[in-house]
């Protein structure tokens, strides 16, 4: 098991992530390949004073990409695991805020 800080790794900022944080209340951290729904409840409620609801946990594959020159097969990016953390109604983590 990880410590409590070593659980969340950063958070993923992309369009779909601030279309979730605006509008839905979720918010979407990369998190070690370890880690439980349970640990990483427990890190965000800590971490930034929040109540969390719901923990989706995916599997992101690493991404395979050709090059052009000799066409072979070359793996560019890591696989790792993200989570998506829906709050309570009312409640925001101010580190996504002003972020759009």
């Amino acid at each position: 098991m990880t410590g409590l800080y070593e659980v969340l790794h950063r958070p993923i900022v992309t369009e779909k992530s601030n279309y979730l944080s605006s509008k839905l209340g979720q918010y979407v951290f990369e998190v070690t390949t370890e880690a439980s729904k349970a640990e990483i409840k427990e890190a965000v409620e800590t971490l930034f004073d929040v109540n969390v609801v719901k923990v989706n946990v995916l599997n992101s594959p690493a991404k395979r990409t050709r090059r052009l020159r000799n066409r072979r097969l070359l793996v560019r990016r890591s696989s790792y695991k993200k989570a998506v953390v829906t709050l309570a109604s009312g409640q925001r983590i101010d580190l996504f805020e002003g972020v759009a």
